[in-house]
């Protein structure tokens, strides 16, 4: 069993907490015996599974590099109010491309709390794809994850040049739409197309300009209240399920 946090694993584990040291080391933290188990049906490769003492695991936990660590070690680990007892270091996935018909791309989006509802809600509505902008904030933040509820490990999602993409998505074939307040339609009065890729924004600016550009349609959803805004979390369900429906 591991008891000191001066321990080199712990240092390792403890630094997965930082972007650039996930990235650098091609890994993520995860908690809790739910997410653990969505990576594992997943088929998400499981480096090890980080235990506190004492607790009770799922059989095929044993399949799987384990470390027993103290009770004050695991604390200092977790990022959670209140730890189950259970983590894992997990491998990224290498995704490079998606496809399927219904797409979601998603510029500049930084609350980690948006993000992972995002994907859950992306995966729930039956998308193919998710591709993050080089500004958003990381798919392996801890927040975003615990948000997705599982749903980082159904769905494709990589990060590209938003640009680009669009460039590429349009000469296949996509329509592609961007939210937008001024000179937009409501998304219930368009057709949806057979391939369909919806770009959303940052929380306060929205979609980029030079984004909007390049979109087939500018598309945005009624207020018929006295709120100023949606949030773009619920406002992406509202255009996914529609273009699913």
């Amino acid at each position: 069993m591991i008891t000191s946090v001066k321990n080199d694993k712990v240092k390792a584990w403890r630094k997965l907490h930082k972007r650039k040291d996930r990235t650098s080391s091609g890994t993520f933290l995860i908690e809790g015996f739910h997410l653990l188990e969505e990576a594992w049906k997943s088929n998400w490769s499981i480096i090890e599974i980080i235990t506190q003492n004492n607790v009770e695991l799922p059989g095929w936990c044993n399949d799987f590099p384990l470390e027993e660590v103290s009770d004050n070690v695991f604390q200092h680990i977790s990022q959670t109010k209140s730890p189950q007892g259970i983590a894992a270091v997990i491998a990224m996935n290498e995704t490079i491309s998606i496809t399927g018909n219904y797409l979601l791309l998603i510029d500049s989006i930084q609350d980690p709390g948006n993000l992972g509802t995002i994907i859950r809600t992306a995966d729930a509505a039956g998308f193919d794809g998710i591709v993050l902008g080089s500004d958003t904030v990381d798919m392996y933040n801890e927040k975003v994850i615990r948000a997705t509820q599982g749903s980082i490990f159904h769905i494709p999602t990589f990060q590209a040049d938003l640009k680009e993409e669009i460039i590429d998505l349009k000469n296949n074939g996509y329509n592609v739409w961007a939210t937008a307040l001024n000179n937009a339609k409501v998304y219930t009065d368009l057709e949806v197309s057979k391939k369909v890729a919806i770009i959303v924004g940052n929380e306060g600016a929205g979609v980029r300009e030079e984004l909007m550009d390049l979109a087939d349609t500018l598309v945005n959803i009624p207020i018929y209240g006295k709120a100023e805004s949606l949030n773009v979390s619920v406002a992406t369900g509202i255009l996914m399920y529609y273009v699913k429906s």
